[in-house]
């Protein structure tokens, strides 16, 4: 690993490795929504409001907030976590919306997909802390049978 990559990793530590993973694949989904929107399909609850394009500023902003949250202190990175949420969580909103009016019946597994695999981890990895040692075994005291 190059001299940069290793003062990359040890500035970001674990939690700030996954927001900046994480950061950059929401803005990435985001810009994809701008470029090359897919079909609408079980996300009509959302383009009912307005187009996926602009739905695409959700998965953006929070992208962002997210990759620039990587670079916070921990205990200060909260608000990356945070952002993290609400695009996969209205995602499986919309998809779980579907299932029920009847309109996309392979919803429920994509909101499925979206609560565990995206907001799952990210609340899992919110309560993950930056450093954790497991405990070492105390050592036999000497001259003394167990």
């Amino acid at each position: 690993m190059c001299a940069a990559a290793r003062r990359l990793k040890a500035r970001l530590g674990r939690r700030g490795i996954f927001l900046l993973i994480l950061g950059v694949g929401k803005t990435c989904w985001g810009l994809s929504f701008l470029f090359d929107p897919p079909s609408p399909h079980g996300l009509e609850l959302l383009t009912h409001w307005c187009s996926l394009r602009h739905w695409a500023w959700l998965w953006i902003l929070c992208g962002l907030v997210t990759t620039g949250s990587a670079f916070l202190r921990v205990g200060r990175d909260g608000l990356g976590f945070l952002a993290a949420l609400p695009p996969p969580t209205v995602w499986a909103v919309a998809y779980a919306s579907a299932v029920l009016n009847g309109d996309y019946s392979r919803g429920a597994y994509v909101a499925v997909w979206y609560l565990t695999s995206h907001v799952g981890v990210i609340l899992w990895a919110a309560t993950v802390p930056e450093y954790s040692v497991p405990h070492l075994p105390r050592p036999a005291r000497k001259g003394k049978a167990p």
